[in-house]
Parts: structure tokens; sequence; C-alpha cells
């Protein structure tokens, strides 16, 4: 059983995917993570304010931004003070936190328009090469995930209408996840079905408060090294507790919980490197690359 603070060997070097993350200004750096800033203790909420600080490039806030409920109060007074400086280049998604303040309006008046509609919060975007997809996991709040709701439909006309080779999506709840506090999250299931029949690339998520990394898999689980997703956590925002890892899931690489830190993606054309930075003090990392179906 892995533990707190536990990390999985890294993946065999004779996977073309497992290189080692090369530097290459010239592609654009999508860097981020979730589950941020709790109001009773923003300290892991600075301390990965502070790498940010270090890393230019397109901001994704992975949901539960401003705990206990996502007021506007809280956006101001704990989010604003730490990943707030960031927020004229951050692209968010709403987890469930946000809406304890009803349908989410404290987090849709504090992004604007960067948060997409209101009454969705899901919305996609192009950077460099890659096209960009954000969705509300929050599927009761917004009529559903499943292929005939709205976001459903959204995401599936979204997906047909660039036909990129290389296509990220980011949303809070992880379809997988090794973590004792939420795990696995079969509502996101249809979204990952879509994803995958499009031929998505990516997948980041958050929810629950620690950094897995796996081999791109089907929506059913099961290893796909041709067009398989692979799905990050990074709920490594700064949320003021870490919490313990249970049994790993299938497919799981690297796991850690005891480290607040944020993903880095390089974007190419046809390819892209991840790093895992962590809070000052710290030594876990993870890096690698990957290529586009």
């Amino acid at each position: 059983m892995a533990a707190a603070g536990f990390m999985a060997a890294q993946a065999s070097p004779a996977i073309p995917q497992e290189r080692s993350a090369r530097v290459d200004a010239d592609a654009p750096t999508l860097v981020g993570a979730g589950d941020i800033a709790t109001c009773d203790d923003l300290a892991g909420a600075e301390a990965t304010a502070k790498l940010i600080d270090h890393i230019p490039g397109t901001v994704f806030a992975l949901g539960d931004l401003a705990y206990p409920d996502g007021s506007d109060e809280q956006f101001q007074q704990c989010y604003g003070p730490t990943w707030g400086r960031f927020r004229n280049r951050t692209r968010p998604a709403p987890g469930n936190h946000e809406y304890h303040t009803l349908g989410g309006s404290g987090y849709s008046r504090y992004f604007g328009a960067a948060a997409g509609p209101p009454e969705a919060a899901y919305y996609s975007y192009e950077l460099g090469a890659w096209h960009i997809v954000v969705l509300n996991s929050e599927c009761a709040a917004v009529g559903g995930c499943d292929a005939r709701s709205v976001q459903g439909q959204w995401l599936a006309a979204d997906l047909a209408s660039h036909p990129v080779r290389c296509t990220l999506a980011y949303f809070h709840r992880p379809l997988f996840s090794s973590g004792i506090a939420h795990g696995n999250d079969s509502t996101v299931k249809p979204l990952w079905d879509l994803l995958y029949a499009a031929g998505a690339d990516v997948v980041i998520s958050g929810h629950d408060h620690h950094y897995e990394r796996f081999v791109p898999q089907t929506p059913a689980g099961e290893p796909d090294r041709q067009r398989g997703i692979r799905e990050f956590i990074v709920g490594t925002g700064g949320k003021g507790t870490h919490r313990t890892l249970g049994a790993p899931q299938a497919n799981s690489e690297v796991r850690n919980a005891d480290t607040f830190g944020v993903l880095a993606l390089t974007l190419r054309d046809g390819n892209y490197d991840w790093r895992f930075v962590p809070e000052a003090g710290k030594r876990f990392r993870d890096r690698g690359h990957g290529t586009c179906h």
C-alpha cells in the first residue's frame, strides 16, 4: 500500500515517451495546479505562487481555488494575495468548493470572461499548436456530463471543430486516482469517452491533494500506448493538509503526497514535456516527454 510521500519507480527507459524533458524557450508553457488557497493557512498557496513567479506562460487553476466556499471575500482575501497575482494569465476550471457559493458565482465574478459563460464554466482555447479544453466536472450543477447533456454536446462539437494533432483537457475531478479521500470518480467518464474518441492526449485534474501520473489509458482503464490519454493529478496547489494515498490504481506510474508544487508542460507541435516543480525545500520531482497521437 502506498503511503503519504511514496513515489513509484519511473517508467521503464525502454518506453520512448519517457525521455528526459527538454528545454524549449520558443514553445508555449502551461503551468498550474488545483486545490490552492485555504483562508486559515495561506503558506502552501504562497509557496506554489512563488514557483509560478518564475515560470512564464499560461496558468491553469484546477478548481477548489478559495476554501472553504469560493465566496467573493475568499477569492479576494485568500486566492487574491497568492495566485491572484497571475489572474491576467490564468484560465481556470471550477471545483466542488466553488459551488458552495450559489452557482459558482464568486468564482465567475472573480475571473470574469476568462472562466467561460457563468452558467456553464466550460470553454476552450488555443495554445500554440494545441487545442485546450476546460470542462466543468461539477456535473449536477450544469445539467450533467453525459454525451446527451448540454456540456457533452458542446464538447463533442468543440472537438469535431478542432481536429488538431494535440489536445489537452483539464477539469477538477479525476476519473482515476489513488487518493483515499476521493479516488476514482466515474461521473466524469462520459467526458473521457468523448475525449478519447476524438484522440485527446492529456487530461489534468485535481480534487485529491496529491500528485500522480498515469500511463496513457482508455476510459475503461486499459493501457493504450497508441491512443490512450495520459492523466495527471495535480491537487498540490497549497491546500493546508496533504492526504494519504491508498493502494496504487492500475496504470499509476508516479505518486507523491507530501509535496506542494506545480506541473509545467512545454507544448510543442506534435509532442510535449512535463515537469513537476516542488515547493522550496522539497526534493520530489517528476519529468518526462510524450508524443501526440
